[in-house]
């Protein structure tokens, strides 16, 4: 069964990945105009992290593509290798 979760309770939320890296908080998503689809998370960035700063962060934004969230429930959860 799938379950539906309000974008509104995503926000804060932190993100993390398969293999405990705090990647920071969940700010927005990205979707698809033409199908509606998620197509990526945008976070607010752990700034603290090493692994995180090694990233692509654009104006103070990393944004990670949708294919790699493993899980949405008391984190949000990403494949690390998928980063």
């Amino acid at each position: 069964m799938v379950k539906y979760i309000a974008a509104e309770e995503l926000v804060g939320k932190e993100v993390i990945t398969n293999d405990g890296f705090d990647l920071g908080k969940f700010l927005d998503a990205e979707i698809n105009e033409v199908t509606g689809k998620l197509t990526a998370v945008i976070i607010d960035p752990n700034a603290d992290s090493e692994f995180v700063n090694k990233l692509d962060i654009k104006d103070g934004k990393l944004k990670i593509n949708y294919n790699s969230v493993l899980a949405v429930n008391d984190f949000i959860i990403v494949d690390r290798k998928l980063l």
